[in-house]
């Protein structure tokens, strides 16, 4: 189903046609800064010209020593460019298991043998992204396997780490310490990867499969002594004794860093399932996960500047990156989360053109200071604050991947948004789109990761969901994923609201406050 704005809502526009752009022959090579050479009405004609030419210039940030290490597979965080030329300068050698996750997705797509996948991969040669996935899965794999045999007191999950060298080690910050949530992420995102591996005809793939999900298995029998507390607590992060140390080592333990536990429900809630479907928990402790989360879900109502009520699921910030969970698990199978879910995007969309903003938010690496070159900071605290519990945010900032939600959702709408956001001055780079931009237009993030480009591009493929569906029906899970996903839900959404409101259009470009061009991206 396809939602337009509805004609009521006329502050937001559709630019009208102008001749058509210079723009590539389909399989060709785009200019760089295509962006702005389409116009809303094109993409909302026929969004698939514009997809091709976005992941053409997306892939070129899949590279070695810019987003991973060909050497050992792993993911980087991302790389710094210069501000006059776009060019990467220096890169962020660290990374962690959600950057992986999104890598690995990406792949999933490539052996499954997506062609939009190809073409981010290797452009100039479509048939061989399969094999270039799996021979990079293979380097990955055997990383992973000699960070378990280095440190296993991590039970095979991933801290941040640094992957500059052959072997992978925890970032100074995360020694003895690992996080949930990136990588309940990360475990969805190999099983969506074994889906595609073991059900292809090649046996080199089914056999690469068979290494993985042994590797898969292995989190199963160590999920819950690394992350269950009990009672249906889930740390957010474990301190872990000594990380050198085997996980049933008696001079092992493992306990919760504080007070944080991991008890939401946007993309934290992949781990849960984790422990629900594999961790070996009793049918008590498996009941008492949902009642100790249960208050988080809640149902809440937008209504600003004439546009609602829409009744949405009650987000921490409201930051886009919270819906990560539906790019991975088959939640839009059921009806009332995917409804919910549309109704959230409508809310996104139109809260931005009711406050007259040129994108959306989401969590992200803030403008760079043009005198050092380097990230002002971080911020999280982005997304709508009516809608969310936490209302102090820092709306000065717009990332092109906040649209993913969107374009899972209508990726004629998504892109149109995305293209408002990279006609922003030095938004596109030689590596595909830039970080962020200042709402202004006075600022921009000199920037590219994998969090702010490819999940767009994960979403542009539709997700892993289909490919997780099907192996949740092999292993037996899926009904009852299904299930208590309509247990959960239902009783909290009883009346949704606000299912006749279209999504909204952007009606305000960003400034041209002097920024120049990149000059190796005209």
């Amino acid at each position: 189903m396809l939602l337009r704005i509805l004609p009521a809502l006329s502050f937001a526009l559709i630019v009208g046609a102008v001749p058509n752009p210079q723009q590539a022959k389909p399989g060709g090579q785009p200019k760089c800064r295509i962006s702005p050479s389409y116009t809303q009405a094109q993409i909302l004609k026929d969004p698939n010209p514009f997809i091709s030419d976005v992941l053409y210039w997306e892939g070129k940030f899949h590279q070695n020593n810019v987003s991973y290490n060909s050497y050992n597979g792993m993911s980087y965080d991302g790389t710094l460019l210069d501000e006059t030329t776009g060019l990467a300068t220096a890169k962020h050698p660290f990374s962690a298991a959600s950057k992986e996750a999104l890598q690995i997705m990406l792949y999933a797509h490539a052996m499954a043998g997506s062609p939009q996948a190809a073409r981010f991969l290797l452009p100039d040669n479509t048939g061989a992204a399969p094999d270039m996935a799996m021979n990079i899965m293979t380097l990955k794999l055997k990383t992973y396997l000699r960070f378990n045999e280095t440190y296993p007191g991590f039970g095979g999950f991933l801290p941040w780490f640094t992957g500059d060298s052959m072997d992978i080690q925890p970032t100074w910050d995360w020694v003895n310490r690992v996080p949930a949530l990136d990588n309940g992420e990360l475990i969805w995102a190999v099983y969506s990867a074994i889906q595609a591996m073991e059900t292809s005809s090649n046996r080199k793939y089914q056999n690469l499969a068979r290494q993985w999900q042994a590797w898969l298995d292995y989190t199963k029998l160590t999920a819950a002594k690394v992350f269950y507390a009990g009672n249906g607590v889930v740390c957010a992060v474990t301190d872990i004794g000594d990380q050198s140390f085997p996980i049933n080592d008696p001079r092992q333990t493992y306990k919760c860093e504080g007070s944080g536990t991991l008890n939401d429900p946007y993309e934290g809630e992949l781990f849960t399932w984790w422990l629900y479907f594999f961790g070996g928990l009793s049918k008590k402790d498996k009941d008492v996960l949902w009642k100790f989360k249960r208050p988080q879900l809640v149902s809440v109502e937008y209504k600003m500047g004439g546009v609602g009520p829409i009744t949405v699921q009650k987000g921490f910030w409201f930051s886009a990156h919270e819906q990560w969970k539906v790019m991975e698990m088959p939640y839009y199978d059921v009806d009332l989360v995917k409804r919910l879910f549309t109704n959230a995007e409508r809310a996104r969309t139109c809260n931005s053109v009711v406050t007259k903003v040129p994108g959306m938010f989401a969590s992200v690496n803030n403008s760079t200071d043009p005198t050092t070159g380097q990230i002002i900071g971080y911020i999280s605290n982005a997304g709508i604050p009516s809608i969310a519990n936490q209302t102090v945010q820092e709306l000065d900032v717009i990332t092109p991947y906040s649209v993913f939600p969107v374009v899972l959702i209508d990726n004629a709408v998504g892109m149109v948004w995305w293209k408002n956001m990279a006609d922003g001055k030095k938004m596109q780079n030689p590596y595909g789109s830039s970080e962020s931009t200042r709402v202004d237009g006075t600022a921009m993030s000199s920037f590219v990761s994998w969090d702010s480009k490819i999940t767009t591009v994960n979403a542009i493929l539709g997700g892993v969901s289909d490919l997780v569906r099907q192996k949740m029906k092999t292993d037996g899970i899926y009904n009852e994923f299904i299930s208590v996903t309509q247990r959960e839900y239902g009783a909290v959404f009883k009346n949704v609201k606000g299912e006749n409101i279209g999504l909204c259009l952007p009606s305000k470009k960003v400034p041209d406050r002097g920024l120049v061009d990149y000059t190796q991206c005209q």
